[in-house]
């Protein structure tokens, strides 16, 4: 999962919260600084979100309205993301102090998993979620 996937997710779910209007000023926010002449619009959008994901939730499945809410975000902050790629690194601020701390442990865990499966033939493979240091004693003799 991309971060735009994760913080897509962690909009939809944080927009059923009691903290959505800071979600959502914390987005237009961002909008204002990268793509002012649209920052009004997506106000509108993130609190026809929030109707639409409280409507979603009373459905007797919500998943599938849910998930399509998450890929219509992600195309969203993709768009804005490639207007300035600079935006990722305030993003993801928004994500870990403003989107994240509104939703319950469980959803915030959800939203922070990664499922990763790796195959490797004939080699080492290493799969790193973050920094990855290796150091080899070049000095101890080979086997």
């Amino acid at each position: 999962m991309d971060e735009i996937a994760v913080v897509a997710s962690a909009l939809v779910a944080a927009m059923a919260t009691d903290a959505w209007h800071q979600a959502r000023e914390g987005l237009v926010a961002l909008w204002r600084r990268v793509r002012p002449e649209r920052a009004e619009e997506i106000s509108g959008e993130l609190e026809a979100l929030h109707t639409q994901v409280l409507n979603a939730r009373t459905e007797e499945d919500p998943a599938e309205m849910l998930q399509a809410l998450e890929t219509t975000w992600r195309i969203q902050l993709r768009a804005l993301l490639r207007h300035d790629p600079q935006a990722t690194g305030e993003l993801r601020r928004i994500l870990d102090e403003e989107l994240a701390p509104a939703l319950e442990p469980g959803e915030r865990q959800r939203v922070y998993s990664v499922v990763q499966n790796t195959t490797v033939h004939g080699g080492t493979g290493i799969a790193v979620g973050r920094d990855y240091h290796e150091h080899r004693d070049t000095t101890a003799p080979k086997a």
